[in-house]
């Protein structure tokens, strides 16, 4: 990992706030969410701001709704980092793969998943990366730990996620015993 070059001109010159979503359904999920935010302690240009509570919730498929398939725990994470958004994304790629995580399938079952929900406002479409999310506002499992982190969190594009998760309804529930 390196931390981005001062000199080069494309190079953050300050932390940026981002916020990163976490979930898991495979293994010790409580364990695998530790140990990433962990990960993301210890990665050189990254600060953990806020680590919000961790919630439950159902598994989504492309086709929907999987009440057969295992759970889900997630939390989301606040960072200020010195990382432009694509080693940003490396960077969460790299401690999902150091956890197991395989790409086997689109939406698929998986130890470890680390999306980028905003990363300061940015607006961003390419092959590798899509800001901010583009479904985060369909999610209460993401919307609901932001809040927690953040009151008066705002997705861009989209409104305040407050509002966003009253439209939308909060499906989790709180994961008894798990904290990060």
């Amino acid at each position: 990992m390196r931390i981005p070059d001062r000199g080069r001109l494309d190079a953050p010159s300050r932390l940026q706030p981002a916020v990163l979503a976490l979930g898991s359904n495979l293994g010790d999920r409580g364990e695998l969410l530790r140990d990433a935010v962990g990960a993301l302690r210890s990665t050189p240009g990254v600060e953990v701001r806020a680590v919000s509570p961790v919630v439950e919730s159902v598994a989504v498929k492309p086709a929907g709704v999987d009440p057969s398939a295992p759970r889900y725990l997630n939390a989301v994470v606040l960072v200020d980092t010195l990382l432009d958004p694509h080693e940003l994304l490396a960077e969460a790629h790299r401690i999902e793969a150091e956890h197991g995580r395989v790409r086997a399938e689109r939406w698929g079952d998986r130890t470890l998943d680390i999306d980028i929900v905003d990363f300061d406002g940015e607006v961003l479409a390419d092959p590798a990366l899509t800001l901010p999310h583009p479904r985060a506002a369909e999610r209460a499992f993401v919307l609901a730990p932001w809040l927690a982190v953040d009151e008066e969190a705002v997705l861009p594009g989209a409104g305040r996620v407050d509002a966003l998760l009253a439209a939308l309804g909060d499906d989790t529930v709180p994961a008894e015993g798990v904290s990060l």
